[in-house]
Formats: C-alpha cells, structure tokens, sequence
C-alpha cells in the first residue's frame, strides 16, 4: 500500500515538472536565452528522474524472495544513484553549452513574459518540493527525499534565471552565460548530494544510536550485558543484530525466551525495525554471585 502511494506522489510530481520544462525550454529557445533553456533542461532532468524513481519503486516494492530473502528494497537506492548520474550529466551539458555561448555569443530576448513565466514554474517546483518532501518523510522513502532536493535545487536555479533576465534587460548579455554556468554547478551539486545520501544505505552504514539499543536490551529481566550491536538498512527498514550477555547457569529454553523478549521490546521501541537478531553468550557468574542469586 505505501509504495501505491509513492507512485502515485511521483506521477503527481512526474506531471508538474513536464510542464514546467516545456515551458522553460520552449521560451528559452525562442528568446535565446542560455540560463532559461539551462534550467528547463534540468526540469526535464526531474520528470526524468521521477520516472526513474517510479521504476525504482515498483521493482523494490516486490516482497522477499529465495534469491532475495531480505527484499529488494536496494533497487530504489539505485534508482536514486541513477537520478544523480542524470544531475551529473546535466550540469556537464549545461556548463559546456554556456562555455560556448562564450565564443559564439548572442543577446538573448528579455520581454514581461519571461518573467512571468519563470515566476509561475518557480511556484509549481516550491509546491512539488514541499510535496514530495513532506510525503517523502511521511512514507520514509528516499526515492522521494531524493527526489525532492532534486526539485529543490530548480527553485534556487530559476531565481538566478530571473537575476540574469534583470541583467540582459539592463545591457549585460554576459551575466546570462554566467548564470549558465552557475546553475550548472547547483545541478552537479544535487547530483553529488543524492550519491552522498544513498551511499550511507548501499554501504551499510550504522542507522540507529546504538546506546540507545543497549539501554532498551538491559530493560529485559535477565539480561546482563550486551554489545557488538549493529544496524543497517533503511528509515522504515532496519536490520539489528546484538549480542546479549546472560547467566551461565539458565537453562536453553529460559535464554531463548530472553532474546525473544529483546527482540520483540525493540521493535516495540524503536520505529522501522524489521528484524532483529540476538545472539545469547553466556556471562560467568562466580559462585558466590551464584549463591547470593539463590537466597
């Protein structure tokens, strides 16, 4: 059910941003104007990647499987790997097209329509950003996170659009190239945003304090100690496994009730923990620990 709702924000997202592009890239081309065309072509970059992110999705959402027995939820990490490649891309294209604009000038058209245009598409990525964002934290999906800082960086990219349309209109033809290459760098920029925040997950970075774990472990009558705690995963899916220090002399049946009771008090603990492992060592109690445990 969560993953019909994130296609259904993407194909949202995916309509928006098709219009802002069309708008941007049919204008800039007809004004000649670098910086519009450079921020339509990175609006096309976002309905790009939201088809993208959409695949993602789908191939993610398929439940586990004997060749996949913790999910396939991975694929929308690389899904958003390959959004930043198209980011990447972009801000190359967009900086070598400014580059040249440099040897090859021209004076870009400046009239009240293009203001208002950058003004409106401006307002349709600020409420595909808030949108995306809010959904985004909501379903705990990355794809959506991604892909609303993705979005994100086009509003920032259309306010130096409207900064360069004031400058041509002023005689300063050169501020469009600038800006050119300026909001290339915003676009790369993104794109290496997006690598960082999913190369904590595709590298199995730590996502839980694992303080507070031990803390919630040691609450379970019976447990002495605990360590060697590890997570991994996502927001909403995190893998645990601990070790969990009992007396020596319980019997099989008592320490396995224990680490099922861990188990079940940290997921009942701790939001979007999928599984968690406990494995049992044995803490050495002296005899006359032992003796004093007995009276």
């Amino acid at each position: 059910m969560k993953y019909r709702q994130i296609i259904k924000v993407q194909a949202v997202a995916l309509s928006l941003n098709l219009v802002v592009a069309f708008a941007k890239l049919v204008y800039g081309h007809l004004t000649g104007s670098i910086s519009m065309k450079a921020d339509g072509f990175h609006s096309l970059m976002d309905g790009a990647s939201t088809t993208v992110g959409m695949l993602g999705i789908w191939v993610a959402s398929r439940p586990p499987d004997e060749s996949h027995p913790y999910g396939h939820r991975k694929y929308e990490q690389f899904a958003s790997l390959f959004i930043a490649g198209l980011l990447l891309i972009t801000g190359f294209e967009v900086a070598r097209g400014a580059i040249q604009n440099i040897y090859e000038p021209s004076i870009p058209r400046v009239t009240s329509l293009s203001f208002a245009i950058m003004l409106g598409t401006m307002a349709v990525n600020l409420f595909v950003t808030i949108f995306e964002s809010r959904r985004g934290r909501e379903y705990n999906s990355q794809i959506l996170i991604a892909d609303s800082l993705h979005t994100r960086s086009d509003i920032f990219v259309s306010i130096g659009v409207i900064c360069s349309l004031i400058a041509v209109k002023a005689g300063y033809p050169m501020i469009d190239v600038v800006a050119g290459i300026v909001i290339a760098l915003i676009i790369a920029k993104a794109g290496l945003d997006v690598v960082r925040e999913v190369s904590f997950t595709l590298l199995d970075a730590s996502v839980l304090d694992t303080d507070m774990l031990c803390k919630i472990a040691l609450e379970i009558e019976g447990v002495e100690d605990c360590h060697n705690i590890r997570t991994r995963g996502t927001a909403d899916n995190v893998y645990v496994d601990l070790h969990v220090h009992v007396r020596d002399n319980l019997r099989v049946d008592e320490a396995h009730c224990i680490a099922h009771a861990v188990e079940n008090r940290i997921k009942e603990r701790m939001e979007g923990v999928k599984d968690v492992v406990v494995h049992i060592e044995p803490e050495i109690i002296s005899e006359k620990d032992k003796t004093g445990r007995r009276q």
